[in-house]
This record gives C-alpha cells, structure tokens and sequence, in this order.
C-alpha cells in the first residue's frame, strides 16, 4: 500500500526532501571534486612534457673550414674546392640529388658505399643526421656531420686551438681511411696522405679562408 499525503503537504515536503539531499550530498561532492583535482594534479607531476632533444649546430670558423678542406683533399673529393665534391662517389664517380645519402654500392679496388665530400658510409652518415636532425645531405649537411665525427672522436677543442697536428691526424685516421696514424699507415690497409702533406695543406687552406681575397 502507498502512502499519500495531502495536497497541501506535498509541496514542502518535497522542498524538504530536496534540501535535505543536497545536504546529505555536499560532502560526497566536495570529496569527489578534491579526489578528482587530487588526480589530475598527480597526474601532472608524473608525467612531465618531454623535453626536445639537443641539436648540435657547429660554427665554421677559418680554423674548421680549413680542416673540412684537408680531408677533403685526402680523400680525393677536393675538387678544387668546387661544390661537386658534395656530389662524389667512391671511386670518382658523381650523382644527381643531395636530398639523401645515395647509398649506391661501387665496386672498384675496393667495395663501398661511401659518398659525398666527406665519403660518409651510409651506417655512419645515419648516426651523424640522426644526431643533428640533419633534413638532406646538402654541403652545409654534410659539413655539420663531418664536424660531429671529428668531436666524436675527440680532438675538435684541440684543433680548435693548437691546428692539425700529427697526433690529431692519427686519431682522425680512425675516421677517415686516407688519414695516416703516427706510424704513417691506413688503419685500413687502405693508400694514405702523408701527415706533412695533410699539415701543408692544412695551413695553406687556413691562410686561404682567413684572408680572402
């Protein structure tokens, strides 16, 4: 059996009823507007915005520009300064686009994928672009991931200050197969420029660059 009342009850019973249920809910409200801020502020902390990663871009000072032309003489892509060397395979030979590394095989005296001013392998120029965020293999490319192998390698600060030296030329010549190390050999079994001729180089291209004509 229902229970009715009277019509003239009915009314502020239900405003009543309807105050008393909006009392009886503040708390559970305000608890679940705390929890949830709560949450939303832990979430915040925990999980931070990832930051960018570091781009290394290296300054072409008359110092670098000279080394980048001395290896490019020793391995054979000096063109008389020319921009073709950007576009040299190994053995000589050239191709079209700088938009990527062309990663075309020659087989010649030996078999290589090396190309480009620097003859970057294409493993190599993968970690160097990938570090650099580098878009083409463009000149300005090519000579930022050039400039990454050598301070990879740990003697750019030196250059930087003391030029090429001896001891400089055997640590590149990890890096570079024309480069001899202190007992004037590849560290590949591969044909080397010799260190005097690499310093000779060297210090006729800075006189170059730092006094132009």
């Amino acid at each position: 059996m229902v229970r009715r009342f009277p019509a003239k009850t009915r009314a502020p019973l239900a405003a009543c009823c309807a105050a008393f249920a909006l009392l009886a809910a503040g708390p559970l409200v305000e608890a679940l507007d705390s929890s949830s801020q709560a949450a939303t502020q832990a979430t915040t902390q925990a999980a931070p915005l990832a930051e960018k990663p570091h781009v290394q871009s290296y300054a072409i000072t008359p110092k670098r520009r000279a080394l980048l032309n001395t290896i490019r003489y020793a391995e054979g892509t000096w063109k008389r300064g020319s921009r073709e060397g950007y576009h040299t395979l190994y053995g000589g030979g050239r191709f079209a686009s700088l938009a990527r590394h062309p990663e075309i095989v020659v087989t010649k005296r030996y078999t290589s994928a090396a190309a480009g001013a620097y003859q970057f392998l294409p493993t190599t120029w993968k970690e160097a672009s990938r570090k650099l965020q580098l878009e083409s293999f463009d000149p300005a490319s090519q000579d930022q991931a050039a400039l990454y192998l050598i301070d990879r390698r740990g003697v750019l600060d030196s250059i930087d200050s003391s030029g090429l030296t001896p001891e400089s030329i055997a640590t590149l010549a990890k890096e570079w197969a024309s480069f001899p190390t202190l007992a004037g050999m590849s560290a590949y079994g591969q044909p080397v420029k010799q260190a005097e001729d690499l310093t000779r180089f060297y210090r006729e291209s800075l006189k170059r660059v730092s006094n132009p004509a």
